[in-house]
């Protein structure tokens, strides 16, 4: 059996075995880590993971929470929760580059970017989770992406224990995708710096955003975030103790991208079989040369499953079908299930493999919904 460190050691104290997770996850599922560690510093990540590798232990790390799903039987391995806290700012003639460490929670940085008028990530409000799990699947919403505004992203390399900085092009970012979750093993994000605009006006790019706006002249940073706020709060796509939904990662599957000759054709199909009225029902959106975004919302809805389903102690959220929720009482197994099933489910009416938002951790199969 692995034994603690020695008190020498400087993490000794932040040192827990067989501690449970689904308190820290917002889906509040999941089994124990074997060890876990919060770090409040970047000196304790680098020291933790030196003696993981000497333990011969698999690491995890963990930000909020927030995009995981965490297997029955727990983590086999140390789990490192990222805890350091801090935001600088640096000015240039043209912009504000803001550093924020990876424990920094991300709301909390948005919300005062949009107090001090740095426009760039105010589409992006409401967002659980902290700020180093950002990058890692390019997060998105309302017409802005992460990738658009990130400077530099600071990490330990895994395989040397050394820092280094990343350029956006390093990051190799692509939609809800990136390099960190590629590669998983290789880094671990320490700190991101983000360039914002001072004073300058938000971007509309989000349709159904314009509309919800449309009352306001001129709208500024504080109304955007307000009406991103009052959207995502309509889907409960907020953290909210009293909501039914809470016990959520948010969406479950990702947007599929597809040629846009096989989009036609699922279109075409869905409205030759009566699924639709008109082709409008099943919108698709431009995502490069030959290609569309599908949502996977309308998709699952096509397939047979409706909002507010529930299978024992989970279900779909109330309030939108891309949401799979835990009612309490329930297990990962219930909510792998169900995610299978709707997988299936669109793979069979539609010839589309919805892939999956969240991380999986401590599966024995590296893609739990494979039937």
């Amino acid at each position: 059996m692995t034994q603690p460190p020695t008190p020498a050691h400087s993490f000794t104290a932040r040192l827990a075995a067989d501690a449970p997770l689904a308190p820290l996850c917002t889906l509040e599922l999941g089994g124990p880590a074997r060890h876990l560690v919060v770090a409040e510093s970047d000196a304790v990540v680098a020291e933790a993971l030196r003696w993981a590798r000497t333990e011969k232990l698999n690491v995890f790390i963990l930000g909020g929470g927030s995009n995981v799903v965490i297997a029955d039987r727990g983590f086999d391995g140390l789990v490192l929760r990222m805890a350091q806290r801090g935001v600088t700012v640096e000015r240039t003639a043209e912009r504000l580059l803001v550093t924020a460490r990876a424990g920094e929670p991300w709301d909390t940085l948005v919300d005062s970017a949009v107090a001090e008028r740095w426009a760039g990530i105010e589409c992006l409000s409401g967002i659980p989770g902290t700020v180093g799990a950002t990058p890692i699947q390019n997060v998105g919403a309302y017409g802005q992406e992460v990738a658009e505004i990130v400077a530099a992203v600071r990490v330990l390399d895994r395989t040397t224990l050394v820092e280094r900085e990343l350029t956006p092009t390093e990051c190799s970012f692509a939609y809800r995708d990136s390099v960190f979750r590629r590669q998983p093993e290789r880094f671990v994000i320490l700190a991101v710096t983000f360039s914002l605009r001072p004073g300058a006006a938000p971007p509309l790019r989000y349709a159904e955003l314009t509309r919800a706006l449309s009352s306001a002249h001129a709208p500024g940073l504080a109304d955007v975030r307000q009406t991103v706020l009052a959207l995502r709060r309509s889907r409960s796509m907020v953290l909210d103790p009293s909501d039914e939904n809470r016990r959520s990662v948010g969406s479950f599957f990702v947007n599929p991208i597809l040629p846009e000759r096989h989009a036609n054709e699922i279109a075409a199909s869905a409205l030759a079989a009566g699924f639709v009225r008109d082709l409008q029902e099943l919108p698709r959106f431009p995502a490069g040369p030959d290609r569309v975004k599908v949502p996977a919302a309308r998709l699952i809805e096509l397939a047979g499953f409706a909002k507010g389903l529930r299978r024992g102690h989970v279900g779909i959220s109330s309030r939108h079908v891309l949401a799979l929720v835990h009612h309490g009482g329930g297990t990962t197994t219930e909510l792998v299930a169900l995610g299978r099933d709707i997988r299936a489910a669109v793979a069979g009416r539609f010839g589309v493999n919805l892939e999956p938002e969240p991380r999986f951790i401590g599966f024995a199969a590296p893609d739990p919904l494979a039937a």
